[in-house]
């Protein structure tokens, strides 16, 4: 797959000033303020940078942490994850393969009965595509 490069100006210019700070600043959006918490229709959620498929709705649980959660990515190459040791903190980010956009971390902590991770993944990086539009 090839990657997608753009430059920071481009960038701003196809993104909200929220989903810049986000997915190019590796920052973080309010916890309860995305309206993809809420959705539980069949469909696929994409990168909201470069468009691509990231997690089936099939696999999203509510984590009860204010963020779109996961269990699990569409595929091993949709994501990438790399160490985090900011904030004081480590932790395991995630990025669209794509291009490069942060998503969110990941953490051990997810349901039991199925991978026992959760992606925790911001909502603004993310846009959701129902079924019947894929």
């Amino acid at each position: 797959m090839e990657k997608v490069k753009k430059s920071e100006q481009e960038w701003r210019q196809e993104l909200t000033p929220e989903q810049y700070e986000v997915v190019r600043n590796k920052g973080t959006e309010a916890p309860f303020t995305s309206e993809l918490n809420d959705v539980k229709d069949p469909g696929k959620f994409v990168c909201v940078a470069c468009g691509q498929p990231l997690f089936d709705s099939g696999n999203k649980f509510d984590s009860g942490t204010g963020w779109p959660s996961f269990d699990r990515p569409m595929g091993d190459e949709a994501v990438e994850t790399e160490s985090d040791n900011s904030l004081l903190m480590r932790r395991t980010e995630v990025l669209c393969s794509r291009c490069d956009a942060h998503l969110g971390h990941v953490f051990d902590d997810g349901p039991a009965e199925t991978t026992g991770q959760r992606y925790c993944i911001n909502g603004c990086a993310l846009e959701f595509k129902r079924e019947d539009e894929s």
